[in-house]
């Protein structure tokens, strides 16, 4: 089932990695979770690609084998709402991919969370370590997945 945090409770810890996602229109970044919690690394950047094997998008495939291959007990897919709260096209795509993921990992929660300015904050945060250009573009979607996952660690860690 996939649900919006907060206003749902934080679910009673678990050990277990998390793994997130910041779905974009080209790019997927992926970052996950030690199994304690606390720190949330990079993964990769999955390429959106809508062809299908076995009636699965090929990237919502490859994101539930990384689900599968970690042993993830939770899934955390950014929900970009603007700043004033609404829902764009963007937030809709972000709902689709998480119900299409959550059917693809039926035993692994789906959760989605606020996202706003996380890629704003992932994007600066690249640029104050000196990565520029292309190189920046290429890793930005996975350094937002970071910046997603931190923050709903955090969230949890207070509850």
């Amino acid at each position: 089932m996939t649900e919006i945090e907060p206003p749902t409770p934080a679910p009673e810890f678990r050990r277990g990695r998390r793994l997130s996602v910041d779905v974009g229109k080209v790019r997927v970044g992926v970052a996950m979770s030690d199994p304690d919690c606390v720190l949330a690394s990079p993964v990769e950047t999955v390429p959106r690609d809508l062809s299908t094997k076995k009636g699965v998008p090929a990237d919502i495939a490859t994101i539930a084998a990384l689900v599968d291959e970690h042993d993830v007990v939770e899934i955390i897919v950014g929900l970009p709402v603007t700043l004033a709260g609404e829902e764009s096209h963007a937030a809709r795509d972000a709902r689709h991919f998480a119900r299409l993921l959550g059917r693809s990992v039926e035993s692994v929660p789906v959760r989605m969370v606020d996202e706003r300015l996380t890629t704003a904050v992932a994007s600066r945060r690249l640029a104050e370590r000196g990565v520029k250009g292309h190189r920046r573009k290429a890793v930005v979607d996975q350094a937002a997945a970071v910046e997603i996952l931190q923050l709903y660690l955090e969230r949890m860690r207070r509850t």
